[in-house]
């Protein structure tokens, strides 16, 4: 876990990237609108989101980690073929909206997030119910954890 100034030194750099993220995420939907279903806008989106929910875990912003690794397992592991039409087009964009809302509304001086998660089960639901899903494990989807080892003395 990141104490406070560590946190706060890493802030602006997570704060860029995930903005970074936000855009290219944002370019793979309208790509999507285009070309339904295109793999490469669809591979372009499963890696923005896992490099997201890595820099958020890593700067201790559960909430959008958990998010962003629940939209990409719904993303990740859809009934064969994954089936993007309009209406989970839009419940995948309402996703990404409330993942931009959060990075705008990160608190500059600690790094949290103070939102209830909600919004987020409601928009996960959603875009479940979309690409056919909904009995699926989205609740808790997959951590990517990090493992640590006790020192060893020589």
């Amino acid at each position: 876990m990141l104490n406070g100034k560590e946190r706060q030194a890493g802030l602006p750099e997570f704060l860029m990237e995930a903005q970074a993220l936000q855009a290219k995420m944002q370019e793979c939907c309208q790509h999507l609108e285009l070309i339904r279903n295109d793999k490469d806008a669809i591979d372009c989106l499963l890696v923005s989101l896992h490099t997201l929910a890595s820099c958020a875990q890593g700067l201790g912003v559960r909430s959008m980690a958990r998010f962003s690794r629940q939209i990409h397992t719904l993303l990740s592991q859809p009934q064969d073929p994954l089936n993007l039409h309009e209406d989970a087009l839009q419940a995948l964009r309402n996703c990404l909206t409330l993942l931009a809302w959060q990075v705008e509304l990160i608190d500059p001086c600690t790094g949290q997030l103070g939102l209830d998660d909600e919004e987020q089960s409601e928009l996960i639901t959603a875009l479940a119910i979309q690409t056919g899903q909904c009995g699926s494990a989205i609740i808790g989807p997959k951590a990517f954890t990090l493992i640590t080892f006790p020192e060893r003395s020589v």
